[in-house]
């Protein structure tokens, strides 16, 4: 393997391990922060950071990726002026539209309060305007050192932004809430002390990133060629928004349906009577105790494909189809091995696992272990739809993924009408509507991998026989923690025990059904034992 290729997939590999870590500590700081807001503060914290993702999308979600490509281009080519000029243009772009953002975010909080019928989130929404802002700034820094090939800046302070997010946003929450309990408005002050942590976590991520930045500027910075010629600002910015738009439209369909989601629940359900508290809540049940359990698994399953898409398109650019298609095999394996049994184990453990996490938050307890069970399954289409993605704009086809999101979005808009409207599911439509959503678009992604790259499925080993294997682990961990819950009577230990048997019995059955070749499994790390194992 060349140095080139090993230098790729280690800081691709860097980077993926930073998102696992993130993602981890974001899933943990939710729980005990979404045990002391309650049921209506995790509803308002939730319907807040829908409307903050969409600035930040519009406003600086591209920047890293813009930046990147762009830094890379010019540095690869010596036009170290230009690369500098880049890195100027961006900031320019980054302070205007961060300000825009934190603008429209903190002038219009209560516009949007009304629009979304959700009296108290103005507080929340304006601790994250100025978060904007600095996100802008940051995601440059980080398309900066991307650029350069150095993933350790954008990794560290990723990893630090969630710590700091993690602590101030657990202690604040406490604090509000020990000062505000009593009051009307206590969700919406214990959702703003959720919000503060993630101003507090952006804003030591840019000190530090800038610190990095002011002490390798003599690297990085003092570089000079002679013989470079000089771009004209006008076309650095020109260049700077053709890679920024389609990334922005890719991120905001994603980013755009949980918001229509809040939009349209809050108000279809207040036409059917119901009061504002209880739709807060039935809100903060679904994005609190459901969507946070969905979304973890998907997180690392994904941020593990990471490491090996560079490697894909290495290869692509090689000519070496072959190898191409082993690896898209591959990574789609790893993540389905991944994934199904991740969403078997929520489905048959709803009950122990909302127990578990969520002791205080009782009173929808009972929707929290229907919404898991049933849209569990959304765990599987958001790896495959996401990792999907990911294969096509390797191989450059840029705008599908976001055609089919989009016609994607739109089933899901007229269903979640549909359902809302004119039956009485409440928050059971969102959940059918969620598992829907990346459903159609994995089926429209894996058919264009089909198509346009010739891509020939192992439908078997890569769908079939982890569904199989996640099937015998999940009628294993129902039986044996209902058959010991009768007997020792402790959510946690009777958990634990059935968790453990679990993981035995697919770890057992996936290697003797063959799921992995020999080859495959000494690619992994540990893999020569498992191999072994098999034998």
């Amino acid at each position: 393997m060349s140095e080139k290729k090993k230098n790729v997939l280690l800081q691709g590999g860097i980077l993926a391990g930073a998102g696992i870590i993130t993602k981890i500590i974001g899933f943990a700081y939710r729980i005990p922060m979404g045990n002391m807001m309650g049921d209506e503060g995790n509803g308002l914290y939730s319907v807040a950071f829908g409307i903050y993702g969409i600035a930040l999308t519009i406003s600086s979600y591209s920047l890293p990726l813009a930046v990147s490509k762009m830094v890379s281009a010019k540095v690869a080519k010596a036009e170290y002026q230009n690369m500098r000029r880049v890195l100027v243009s961006a900031l320019v772009y980054a302070l205007i539209a961060g300000m825009l953002a934190m603008n429209v975010l903190y002038f219009g909080a209560g516009a949007l309060a009304a629009a979304y019928r959700k009296p108290g989130i103005e507080r929340p929404l304006r601790v994250l305007a100025p978060t904007t802002f600095i996100v802008a700034l940051l995601g440059v820094f980080r398309g900066y050192f991307q650029g350069h090939g150095d993933m350790v800046p954008t990794s560290v302070s990723q990893i630090l932004e969630q710590f700091m997010n993690a602590a101030i946003s657990v202690f604040a929450t406490w604090q509000f809430m020990r000062m505000y309990g009593a009051l009307p408005e206590a969700a919406s002050y214990a959702a703003a002390g959720g919000t503060l942590g993630t101003l507090a976590g952006a804003a030591v991520a840019l000190l530090f990133i800038m610190y990095l930045f002011g002490s390798t500027r003599k690297r990085y910075m003092n570089k000079v060629n002679p013989g470079e010629q000089l771009e004209s600002s006008s076309s650095i910015y020109r260049a700077l928004f053709l890679t920024i738009v389609p990334v922005i439209l890719s991120q905001t369909i994603y980013q755009i349906g949980y918001t229509i989601d809040d939009l349209m629940f809050g108000n279809l359900m207040g036409m059917h009577g119901y009061e504002e508290k209880v739709v807060s809540s039935l809100q903060g049940v679904y994005n609190t105790q459901y969507n946070q359990m969905v979304n973890l698994p998907v997180a690392i399953a994904t941020a593990m494909a990471a490491s090996t898409l560079p490697s894909i398109v290495l290869s692509r650019m090689q000519n070496d189809f072959q190898g191409v298609n082993q690896k898209i095999t591959q990574v789609i394996k790893v993540n389905m091995v991944i994934a199904f049994p991740s969403a078997i184990g929520l489905a048959v453990l709803a009950e122990p696992i909302m127990k578990m996490l969520f002791p205080r938050l009782i009173t929808y307890q009972s929707q929290a272990i229907m919404l898991l069970t049933m849209g569990s399954s959304a765990v599987i289409f958001y790896a495959l739809s996401t990792l999907t993605t990911s294969i096509l704009q390797g191989y450059n086809y840029i705008r599908l993924p976001v055609v089919h999101s989009a016609i994607s979005l739109g089933i899901h808009v007229v269903l979640l009408g549909i359902l809302l409207a004119v039956t009485d599911l409440n928050v059971y439509a969102l959940v059918i509507c969620n598992v829907i959503f990346p459903l159609v678009v994995s089926m429209l992604n894996c058919y264009a991998i089909t198509k346009k790259i010739g891509y020939r499925w192992e439908y078997v080993n890569t769908f079939i026989k982890p569904l199989l294997a996640s099937v015998a682990m999940g009628m294993v961990a129902f039986t044996v923690y209902h058959v010991f819950y009768e007997r020792i009577k402790s959510v946690y230990i009777v958990s634990g025990i059935a968790m453990g048997a679990a993981i035995i019995v697919y770890g057992v059955t996936i290697l003797q059904i063959r799921c992995f070749s020999e080859e495959e499994l000494r690619s992994i790390p540990g893999g020569r034992l498992l191999v072994r194992l098999m034998r």
